[in-house]
């Protein structure tokens, strides 16, 4: 089949989605939206990937966790069995400091979260998440205070009351500014506000800007933060490596809490990338029920064009009797009619593509999300589209080929 026949093939099968639009818009429909569907769903993914991605390289490649225990597993549990913090004893301030002492280490920040309103006066944020940081934090976190400063470890030793806000707190309490110096009211204790921060823009914080931090001490005495699930957030020292400074946290902690060798740690660490690969596993999840949803949409889109092929080899008897009478052999009109099918898939993926792109834009428009078709996405439509072409078009172009050229003259 040379490059003159395929060009024909397409100009044929352009003309034959001229004359028969409805019915032709009607096929291609299933293959839009499957190719659409799947598309958009990977141009949000990729995009939210990428800023998961990019959000964890922020906070420090070589930062890690210590924890209970190492929450980016996903366990599918029953009743039946054992939780995966049981028999795992808690991250506690003794352990905090003696990890402080380590040369591999340049800091340890305690972390015990709760939540609750915040109020000033007559105005009140009622859902705040409430995070409590021994005053190490700032190494953990990128971002710039834009008014006062932070706590001081003598805060947390003494549990002061004191309190830096995010900007987007601030703002809601304070239209006017000021909030430095100010007493508010948290979860109804009185609380001073020394400092106001600005955390860089990521995926993380761009929906939710309104928290405040506290020392790790005021959390759980004054604000009931459960110190049963404190963790440990560790920048390593310069000139060391994660690794170094994990194997030295693990080997300090195992001597402190006495494990014997061969026994399992009864604690975690958890590497920055860690986070991203349970991102990956559990994305996974949805990228395979979106590729059986776009194989229904092509399955659907594929059967109508199996009937809009058989019309038109029922439409065009005469015709190939006619090529066939005049020298066309059976494997052209074979490769004639593979190709018409394959144009009209194609030009259902083009079409899903461009709507994807659309819906692509909009998202990164109105979202954080910076969605964006990957080219191999692009690609392994494009792609699917030709194959499903092919498949289906497979049962009308044989039978097209083996038609009888004799019969096929006299067909009227």
């Amino acid at each position: 089949m040379n490059l003159t026949s395929a060009k024909g093939g397409v100009l044929i099968a352009l003309e034959q989605l001229r004359s028969n639009k409805v019915r032709a818009s009607l096929t291609i429909l299933g293959i839009v939206i499957g190719v659409a569907t799947v598309m958009t769903m990977a141009a949000a993914i990729s995009g939210f990937r990428g800023s998961v991605m990019e959000s964890l390289e922020a906070m420090g490649p070589r930062n890690f966790i210590v924890d209970r225990f190492d929450q980016t597993q996903v366990r599918l549990a029953d009743d039946a069995q054992r939780a995966p913090w049981e028999g795992k004893p808690a991250i506690t301030f003794a352990e905090a400091r003696m990890l402080r002492d380590l040369p591999s280490i340049r800091s340890v920040a305690t972390s015990a979260g709760t939540g609750g309103p915040v109020k000033y006066r007559s105005r009140s944020v009622p859902s705040v998440q409430l995070q409590g940081y021994s005053a190490q934090w700032v190494d953990y976190t990128l971002g710039d205070f834009v008014a006062g400063r932070n706590f001081l470890p003598v805060d947390e030793e003494r549990t002061s009351n004191v309190a830096v806000l995010s900007l987007g707190l601030a703002d809601a309490l304070f239209p006017a500014g000021n909030a430095v110096g100010k007493e508010i009211r948290i979860k109804g204790e009185a609380f001073r506000v020394v400092g106001v921060y600005k955390q860089k823009e990521n995926i993380f914080s761009g929906g939710n800007d309104t928290w405040a931090i506290i020392p790790t001490t005021s959390a759980i005495k004054r604000l009931g933060a459960d110190p049963e699930w404190m963790s440990l957030l560790v920048v390593p020292a310069s000139g060391y490596t994660q690794q170094q400074a994990m194997d030295d946290v693990t080997a300090r902690l195992r001597s402190a809490r006495g494990l014997r060798p061969g026994q399992e740690n009864d604690f975690a660490l958890m590497r920055q990338e860690a986070f991203g690969e349970l991102f990956d596993r559990m994305t996974g999840v949805f990228f395979i029920v979106l590729i059986v949803l776009a194989g229904i949409g092509l399955i659907v889109g594929g059967v109508g064009v199996v009937g809009i092929m058989m019309i038109s080899v029922t439409e065009r008897t005469r015709e190939i009797g006619v090529r066939k009478a005049l020298g066309a052999t059976p494997r052209e009109i074979l490769w004639q009619f593979l190709v018409e099918s394959m144009t009209v898939t194609l030009i259902g993926g083009v079409i899903g593509l461009a709507i994807a792109m659309g819906f692509a834009a909009l998202i990164a428009s109105i979202s954080p999300i910076p969605a964006a078709i990957p080219l191999w996405a692009v690609g392994a439509s494009l792609l699917a589209a030709a194959v499903s072409g092919v498949g289906f078009g497979l049962y009308p172009a044989f039978k097209a080929a083996r038609l009888d050229p004799v019969e096929a003259l006299r067909y009227e």
